[in-house]
């Protein structure tokens, strides 16, 4: 499609209506935008129900030397008021741990933030400093001087005699003191990185206990923020402080229960497993000041010593008499009921039905059937 120079903004409007279901979604005009090399924008207003605040968008194009505008495309765009769907979220991000089957798996990322790694990093680290040693203390806290340094060169005596020399004989013993302190100081070195093995060993001992408490030995364990999200989800879940049978307990919370099994680690702090095969929360995961209707704290009922007879289930002891309704009178089909078995002699005639003292004789009786 094209127009003349004069009118761009019927053409656009044209355009807008022909996309359109209907000539009614197109509301006024809004405006036109220059967007550089002869293209123009023209925006008209949306009447189409749940669209509130979007635009007809319908680009047009101004070809000078012909003086004509065509039409490049057009759509329907939201506008600064318009209504949005929210925005999307991945499938996965929207399941619920109650929407998943027994059948269901989702899997792990490998850079899950919930997990990190375990025990067996620790172990790399551990080989490392085996094989290399510790860096003495003294090492990492100040460097020892290189002899072969040339920040500050010494004065090297051209022959023994002249060091002799000029040895004073009144410190004779200087030169032994100073050999004392050069194996004093090599003495003291090997101590700081006898040390600082021990340091190390100690904190990798302490480190593999802990993994072994926890079960660190795990290839990925639980991050903060998988604890922290686990801890959330249990507490504000059917076995946290807010529970039906937590308000119906008696205060009576679940960390004074002998069934509690508390959790290790950090979650211990919070939670526990119910071991009470009477209790609804058995086998699941409890917050300590949880609670249901079987603490271990109290007490059956006492047996009463009455016993209560209670109405039974189907009462058989009576019998219900039902009137029935009177019966049409029919004396020749009473008759026929109450009638014994049709009689034959021994030629096959019929002899009749005999009925009490009286004998019914009937054309429709059956004959006797022959052997």
């Amino acid at each position: 499609m094209n127009a003349t120079a004069e009118d761009p903004r019927s053409l656009a409007r044209a355009v807008a209506c022909e996309v359109a279901d209907e000539t009614s979604h197109v509301g006024d005009f809004l405006g036109s935008t220059e967007l550089g090399d002869g293209v123009s924008d023209f925006r008209f207003a949306s009447n189409i129900v749940g669209y509130e605040g979007w635009q007809w968008s319908v680009t047009l194009y101004h070809d000078v030397e012909r003086d004509a505008w065509t039409v490049n495309e057009s759509s329907l765009v939201p506008g600064e008021d318009s209504l949005m769907p929210p925005k999307w979220i991945p499938w996965k991000d929207r399941l619920l741990p109650t929407d998943l089957a027994v059948t269901d798996a989702l899997g792990t990322e490998p850079d899950d933030p919930r997990l990190e790694d375990g025990e067996e990093a620790l172990k790399a680290v551990e080989e490392s400093i085996g094989e290399h040693g510790a860096k003495p203390a003294a090492a990492s806290a100040e460097p020892t001087e290189d002899p072969t340094s040339t920040s500050e060169p010494a004065e090297t005596p051209q022959d023994e005699d002249d060091v002799k020399s000029e040895e004073p004989t009144d410190d004779a013993g200087q030169s032994s003191e100073k050999t004392d302190s050069e194996g004093n100081g090599d003495a003291d070195t090997t101590a700081d990185t006898d040390a600082a093995k021990s340091a190390v060993k100690d904190e990798l001992a302490q480190t593999a206990a802990i993994a072994k408490e926890f079960e660190l030995s795990r290839r990925r364990v639980l991050t903060p923020l998988g604890r922290a999200q686990a801890a959330q989800r249990w507490y504000s879940g059917p076995h946290g402080p807010k529970s039906l049978s937590t308000k119906t307990a008696d205060g009576l919370a679940c960390q004074t229960c002998g069934f509690f099994v508390p959790l290790a680690g950090e979650l211990n702090l919070m939670f526990g497993v119910c071991a009470n095969k009477w209790s609804p929360d058995d086998g699941r995961v409890v917050s300590r000041d949880h609670g249901c209707g079987e603490h271990s704290e109290i007490e059956p009922p006492e047996p009463s010593s009455l016993w209560i007879q209670s109405k039974p289930a189907f009462d058989d002891m009576h019998i219900d008499i039902v009137r029935q309704a009177p019966r049409e009178e029919r004396g020749d089909v009473e008759a026929m009921e109450s009638a014994g078995k049709p009689r034959f002699d021994d030629a096959g005639h019929y002899l009749g039905v005999k009925a009490g003292d009286v004998v019914l004789f009937h054309s429709q009786m059956p004959e006797r059937e022959q052997a």
